[in-house]
Formats: structure tokens, C-alpha cells, sequence
């Protein structure tokens, strides 16, 4: 038994967790606010797993620190201008939008801010002359918005026009005209998220023409952003924090590169953890990787046997959220605090326009 088999181990008899356990200190300059120019040179710790070490590199060079004929699995979710901003016509105020989950083409679930502000049956009238109708609190702080007007454009249509980009709100600056491409992977092609998949940012034509010189494969998928991804752990102990289920899709043409990967026993590499959710998700439902569509709301907690994914491609995430607690599991909470204090201390970017680390 490797060392790295041995600490996750020692992990699973962990119970229950404790939040405080995945807590850490990040200086504020670290926090990346713009992505890196060109965005392939941004820079990648590579961890490696068994031998519990990690190496600086840079993006452009992904294709070295991987295996001829490894199969990459990206999100091509695209990120919906999902914010907007109103005014409560009960008080004038202002009211910011995060319109989160479709219901039909004209009532969305949402998020408001502020939250209490806002009642069942209130009115928000838009800078368009449109007016929303907003219903009961749901879970997850979640209201059911409906357009007064259902003869009038989609929400969608709404968005599309006068929309803005959620950019994460611990970057506390409204979104510029080059986040319109900065916060969207090269390949986004679905419409339907509201944040980026990060770990895909990095990508480039170029980084994708030296994947195929090496022999390296790619497959795409689909799983819609949502607040399942991103909501804060409110609770000590993790495994009390409920995920809200988000929307994926996999195609009839990844799932036979998936199948194929796995009977010849190459290595699957998932960009992002929503990818390695979707992933690990549709197999363990099937028992294979399986066409079609659906809700995903797995939730990776340290202790998670990993049966799809090999290998995984992610940046820097939040203390004390899921996201960090999905790679602890992967790799230990020990290889990756210490892959991070490493990173802090060399400078690395953090968070969403941040570096990356490839987990092998």
C-alpha cells in the first residue's frame, strides 16, 4: 500500500469531519481578480499523488506531465449573464438577481440580495420596463421569479440582452467587457451555467494542439453550473450540508470514449470537479458511462472510493467549501494543505481567474 492509499485511508476513519480541519489563511494578494495573459501561461503545481510530491510548472506545458493516449474530460457548460439588477416597486430599493434554474421559459428559481428584503407576491420592476412577480422562499434561499408578462421575451432572452456575467463575489468588482471571453472556456458551447467550470479557463488553441501532437484525447461533457456547485458549508460538520442537484448531459459519443478508456485501461483525467461529479455520478448509478441526461447531486466528501476518474485537473479552491473537500478526497488532506501552503508560498493565484493543480 502506497503512502497516499494509507492517509486517505486514515481519512475515512475520520468521523465525524470537522470543517475546522479544512480551514486555511489566504494573504489577499493572491486572489487573482483578472485571469492570466495569454491565459495558458498561467501556472500548474503538478501533485503527484503516490510519490506525495508536487513540481512547478505552466499550463502551456500540460501535454508533458501527461501520458500518450490519456483521455481528458472537459465541461462545456457556458456561463449564462445570469445577474440583474431591479428595483422593489413596495420600497424602491434595489434589488441584484441571480437567476439560477430554469422552471419554464418565463419563471426562474433566483437568488436575491438582499434576501429578506424581498416578499411573496413583491413586484421587481426592471431597468427594461419588464416586471418580475416573485413567489415563496424555497430551499437553498431560492425564490421563484416569474415575467408578468408571459407574451414577452424569455428569461433567457432577457438575460441574453441586458444580463450580466456573475463574476464570484469575493472579487467585489462588477463585471468589464473582457470578461465576456476572460470567464468562458474556449469550448463552451452549452448555454446554462452560472459560474465558470475554472479549470477549463486555462485552455488555448494552442494548448489543445500540443495535447493532440502528444497522443493525448479529449471528450466533452455537460453539467450546468448551478448553486450546488458554489453554496457555502453552514454546518461543522460537512456531512450535514445538503447539495442542490445540478443539470449534466453526456453524449452518445463521450460515453463510448469513456467506455473505451476504461477497457483498455488508459487513464481518465476530469478537467474540474464538476466534470469528476458527473463522472463519478453516471458510474456509479450504471456501473459504465452511460448516454443521456439528468441531476447529479453527489457529494464527495473525504472517504469517496474514486471509480471513474484517475486524474484531476482543478485550481485553487475556497477554504471550507465542497470543492476543496472533493480534492481532499482525491488526494488527502495532508498532500493537498501542504500542495497549497507550497503554493502560497511561491506566489501561485487563487481561486477562479487563479493557477491550477493537476492531481496524478
Amino acid at each position: 500500500m502506497d503512502p497516499d492509499t494509507t492517509d486517505i485511508n486514515s481519512e475515512r476513519a475520520q468521523t465525524p469531519l470537522s470543517m475546522a480541519d479544512y480551514d486555511y489563511e489566504l494573504p489577499s494578494n493572491r486572489i487573482a481578480e483578472t485571469p492570466s495573459r495569454p491565459r495558458d501561461r498561467s501556472r500548474l503545481l503538478l501533485v503527484d499523488r503516490p510519490h506525495r510530491t508536487w513540481m512547478d510548472s505552466t499550463f502551456d506545458q500540460l501535454a508533458s506531465h501527461l501520458r500518450p493516449r490519456d483521455l481528458l474530460v472537459l465541461n462545456n457548460t457556458r456561463v449564462l449573464k445570469a445577474r440583474l439588477f431591479g428595483t422593489l416597486e413596495r420600497t424602491g430599493r434595489s434589488v441584484e438577481i441571480l437567476f439560477a434554474e430554469p422552471i419554464d421559459l418565463h419563471s426562474w428559481e433566483a437568488l436575491l440580495q438582499p434576501r429578506r428584503r424581498v416578499r411573496e407576491g413583491d413586484r421587481i420592476a426592471l431597468a427594461n420596463g419588464l416586471v418580475l412577480e416573485a413567489g415563496a422562499r424555497g430551499a437553498h434561499g431560492l425564490r421563484t421569479l416569474s415575467m408578468i408578462d408571459p407574451s414577452g421575451p424569455t428569461v433567457l432572452e432577457v438575460l441574453e440582452k441586458d444580463g450580466h456575467l456573475p463574476l464570484p463575489p469575493y472579487m467585489e468588482r462588477a463585471d468589464r467587457p473582457e470578461d465576456a471571453t476572460d470567464y468562458q472556456t474556449v469550448y463552451a458551447n452549452r448555454d446554462g451555467a452560472i459560474a465558470a467550470p475554472t479549470a477549463g479557463l486555462h485552455f488555448s488553441t494552442n494548448v489543445f494542439a500540443s495535447l493532440e501532437a502528444a497522443g493525448i484525447q479529449t471528450a466533452e461533457l455537460t453539467l450546468h453550473v448551478g448553486i450546488g456547485t458554489f453554496i457555502p458549508i453552514r454546518v461543522d460538520d460537512p456531512a450535514q450540508h445538503k447539495l442542490k442537484a445540478e443539470r449534466f448531459e453526456i453524449s452518445d459519443t463521450a460515453a463510448e470514449q469513456l467506455n473505451r478508456a476504461r477497457a483498455e485501461g488508459r487513464r481518465i483525467v476530469a478537467v474540474g470537479t464538476t466534470t469528476t461529479r458527473t463522472l463519478e455520478h453516471v458510474l456509479a448509478k450504471h456501473g459504465r458511462f452511460r448516454a443521456g441526461s439528468g441531476e447529479t447531486d453527489l457529494y464527495i466528501l473525504p472517504g469517496h472510493r474514486f471509480g471513474a476518474v484517475d486524474g484531476l485537473l482543478t485550481n485553487f479552491h475556497l477554504p471550507r467549501s465542497t470543492l476543496l473537500l472533493l480534492v481532499s478526497a482525491f488526494a488527502s488532506r495532508n498532500l493537498v494543505f501542504g500542495a497549497y501552503r507550497h503554493a502560497i508560498d511561491q506566489g501561485y493565484r487563487f481561486y477562479s481567474y487563479g493557477d491550477c493543480t493537476l492531481f496524478l
